[in-house]
């Protein structure tokens, strides 16, 4: 037997207003691209292609002269795609938005007005508290491209850096090993009868994995070495091939570098700081002729007798061994970079845009949050503001302390 559900005569129904979320307004983007005159730099952040996606959604960009020569963008490509074209660094300053592919200079910083939008990398070594001093009193809004990261909480950008140094380190092996550049004559790949150049990679990160990928693709025979068996596991299963891995162990690392003719130190910084795990000593015992390629040069260098070089004069010899240590070495193919970075920043402006501006992105958007190391007059990067003995302000607990 049913019972009814006994009502009180004081109930009733109340109707609810219904929330609707607000969407912000969309806001017209004015973005400046600099030429860079520094850092070797040859990449520019946004190629022509982007440009035309972002005037196509009504934004407005502004290329200085010769901003993308270096990658082979013409001032015809990027007025075709329709950005203007100026001459003066003063005129491209006014975009409140500023887009660059090389670190921040203190002539840039001369040139910049109060709140603009600075998207670019930031080299810690170059980086001097006066120049972090400068922008927190213009209240510039500084977000480091590199530290961007994606919704699987990765690094976009530096993966694709890193993927491109790692295979052009392997190339640059193989064309100091060949007698273009007084090198020793040695295919890296070998043929039938004759056997394959032997690769020492350093480290089993990105860069690591990449350089495999391309010297095992040349025939080459390769062995790994890093101190975390999980990235020595991952690399293998990501290559899909069973080859030599080991710990970083001194006197194997240095029985192995006697045979080697390419060592590619490719490790992951620690404080900042890459650790030397190659002495002066076990470079001395390397077989004359062979190549170094130093990746980790930008951060100090895992070899002992590795010294920054540059793209202009990018080796040098020491016991007879042939060292590569430049930086940035993306720059050296700027195009495929250009190409790279312009894929991960070109939908992120969109995205701001549709949420009311850069400031808006960073509110609603963690990952783009992680990038920005000064705020509207405060230092939000701990370690930035401890290098420099700056006051430290939370990102969160500044969107928080305000809504």
């Amino acid at each position: 037997m049913s019972t009814r559900p006994n009502i009180l005569a004081s109930f009733s129904y109340v109707p609810l207003e219904e929330t609707l979320e607000i969407a912000p307004k969309k806001k017209k983007l004015f973005l400046g691209i600099p030429k860079e005159t520094s850092f070797q730099e040859n990449r520019i952040a946004l190629t022509p292609e982007a440009v035309s996606v972002l005037v196509n959604n009504g934004h407005e960009v502004v290329v200085e002269h010769g901003a993308g020569e270096g990658s082979f963008y013409f001032d015809n490509d990027f007025s075709e795609a329709g950005a203007r074209i100026v001459y003066d660094k003063t005129e491209l300053y006014k975009a409140t938005t500023i887009i660059k592919s090389a670190p921040v200079t203190a002539d840039d910083i001369q040139l910049l007005h109060p709140n603009q939008v600075v998207i670019s990398p930031i080299h810690l070594p170059f980086l001097k508290a006066e120049m972090i001093a400068q922008l927190v009193q213009k209240k510039i809004i500084g977000i480091a491209y590199e530290s961007i990261k994606d919704d699987a909480g990765s690094y976009p950008i530096v993966r694709s850096m890193s993927e491109i140094a790692g295979s052009f380190a392997i190339l640059t092996a193989s064309k100091y090993l060949s007698n273009i550049d007084n090198g020793k004559g040695i295919l890296l790949g070998g043929i039938s009868g004759v056997p394959s150049a032997n690769v020492l990679i350093l480290g089993a990160g990105v860069v690591g994995e990449f350089a495999a990928r391309t010297a095992l693709g040349l025939g080459a025979t390769v062995k790994i070495f890093d101190n975390s068996i999980y990235r020595l596991m991952r690399l293998q299963n990501n290559i899909g091939t069973r080859c030599y891995t080991s710990v970083i162990e001194p006197i194997t690392l240095a029985e192995e570098l006697m045979q080697a003719d390419v060592a590619i130190g490719a490790l992951k910084p620690s404080n900042g700081v890459t650790p030397v795990v190659v002495t002066d000593e076990m470079v001395s015992n390397m077989k004359a002729g062979s190549v170094i390629i130093d990746v980790s040069i930008d951060r100090g260098g895992c070899f002992e007798t590795s010294k920054m070089t540059t793209h202009e004069e990018p080796i040098f010899k020491k016991y007879d061994v042939i060292h590569y240590c430049v930086p940035n070495m993306s720059s050296a193919v700027s195009r495929t970079a250009s190409r790279a970075i312009s894929n991960v920043l070109m939908p992120l402006l969109l995205q701001s845009a549709d949420m009311g501006g850069v400031e808006g992105l960073i509110q609603l958007k963690n990952s783009i949050r992680n990038g920005v190391y000064v705020y509207k007059g405060c230092v939000t990067n701990a370690p930035i503001a401890k290098r420099f003995n700056f006051k430290y302000t939370d990102l969160d607990l500044l969107f928080t302390s305000q809504s």
